[in-house]
C-alpha cells in the first residue's frame, strides 16, 4: 500500500536489543496512540501523528476521556485523563498554544472550591472503573491529580489564571506532607520539578527525600524487596524504586539516592523486560483490557527512563 512511512527505517534498532524487543511488543499490542508515541521517541517519528492520535480522546468540553487512562473507562472527561494528555503533549514539545488554553479552561471548570483538581469526577460512576479508584459525589482536591499538571504547565511557561490558586494548593499540600505513599510523592516531585521558585522547591524536595527514606517508600535494595513495605491499598509487590521518583537525572529526587542505589534500581528496571518485549504492570489488575492497554504505556516509560539515565537500549 502506498503512503508515507510512519518512521524512518534507518532508525531501526538492533534485532536483539531491548528496544527491538519492545518495538515488536508495541506493534503487537499497543493502541494507536502508544504506537505513535513509540515511533516519536525511538524511531524518529513525527509529533503530528502523536497529536492526531491524542485528539481522538478529546471531548467538546476541552477535557479528555475515552479511557485515555486505562483504569477509567467510558467517554467522559476526567482530570486524570486530561493530565495524561498534557504529559503526552509535553513529551512531544506541543504543550502550548490554543490546545493548552482550552485545557486550562476545562481545568478551571472542574476545579474544587479551593482551585485544585479532584482525581475523578462523579460522572465516572456511570462507567466501569478500577475498584481502587473511589468515585464520590463531592470529590476533594488531590495533590495526585493537581501536582503533575501544575508542574508541567510551569515548566512549559504556560500562564493562566487557573495556575495561581492551584499552585498555592500544591505548595500547601507538599509542605504539609507527613505520612504519604509513593504515587503521592511522585505527584509532589512532578510539581516541584516544574515550579519557578527553585530554592523553595529544593528545600521541600530535601524534606520529602528524608520522608521517603524514613518511611521506606523506595526499594533501595532490589534483591531484598520484602524489607520495604507496600503502601496500604496497593497490590502485593507494588513496590517503587528510585527511578520511579527520578525519571530523569536532573529531577530534584535524584539527590535522594546514592549512585549505587540508583544504579541498582536501573539494573532492576532493565532486567524487568519480559520475554514478549514489554514491561509488566505492577499495580492491581482488575480487568484484561486495562491491563493490556497499560503495558505499552509502562514499556515506553521504562525505555525513556533507561535512556535518560544513559543506559543502552538499542
Amino acid at each position: 500500500m502506498a503512503g508515507t512511512p510512519l518512521a524512518d527505517p534507518s532508525a531501526a534498532p538492533h534485532a536483539q536489543s531491548p528496544l527491538a524487543r519492545a518495538e515488536h511488543f508495541i506493534w503487537l499490542t499497543a493502541r494507536v496512540l502508544e504506537q505513535r508515541r513509540f515511533a516519536y521517541h525511538f524511531l524518529r517519528g513525527g509529533a503530528e501523528p502523536v497529536e492526531a492520535a491524542l485528539s481522538a480522546y478529546l471531548n467538546e468540553d476541552g477535557g479528555y476521556g475515552h479511557a485515555l487512562e486505562p483504569d477509567l473507562r467510558g467517554p467522559v472527561s476526567q482530570p486524570l485523563h486530561t493530565g495524561h494528555a498534557l504529559r503526552v503533549l509535553d513529551s512531544i514539545g506541543r504543550c502550548g498554544g490554543l490546545r493548552v488554553e482550552r485545557i486550562c479552561r476545562y481545568l478551571t471548570e472542574v476545579s474544587t472550591h479551593d482551585g485544585a483538581l479532584p482525581a475523578v469526577l462523579p460522572t465516572q460512576r456511570a462507567y466501569p472503573h478500577a475498584p481502587f479508584v473511589p468515585v464520590v459525589d463531592a470529590p476533594p482536591s488531590e495533590l495526585l491529580a493537581t501536582g503533575p499538571v501544575v508542574g508541567l504547565l510551569h515548566r512549559n511557561q504556560v500562564w493562566h489564571a487557573w495556575l495561581f490558586r492551584a499552585t498555592e494548593f500544591c505548595w500547601a499540600a507538599v509542605e504539609s506532607l507527613e505520612k504519604s505513599h509513593p504515587y503521592e510523592i511522585e505527584a509532589a516531585v512532578a510539581f516541584l520539578d516544574g515550579v519557578p521558585d527553585r530554592s523553595r522547591a529544593q528545600a521541600a524536595g530535601d524534606r520529602l527525600g528524608r520522608l521517603v527514606r524514613e518511611q521506606g517508600l523506595a526499594v533501595l535494595d532490589p534483591g531484598r524487596p520484602d524489607d520495604f513495605p507496600v503502601a496500604p491499598g496497593y497490590a502485593p509487590g507494588e513496590h517503587h524504586f528510585p527511578y520511579d521518583y527520578a525519571r530523569v537525572p536532573d529531577s530534584l529526587a535524584r539527590r535522594w539516592f546514592t549512585e549505587e542505589e540508583m544504579a541498582h534500581s536501573l539494573d532492576h528496571l532493565a532486567a524487568a523486560q519480559e520475554e514478549d518485549g514489554g514491561w509488566p504492570v505492577n499495580w492491581r489488575q482488575w480487568a484484561p483490557g486495562p491491563a493490556m492497554e497499560a503495558r505499552p504505556m509502562v514499556t515506553i516509560e521504562a525505555l525513556r527512563t533507561l535512556r535518560a539515565h544513559g543506559r543502552p537500549i538499542d
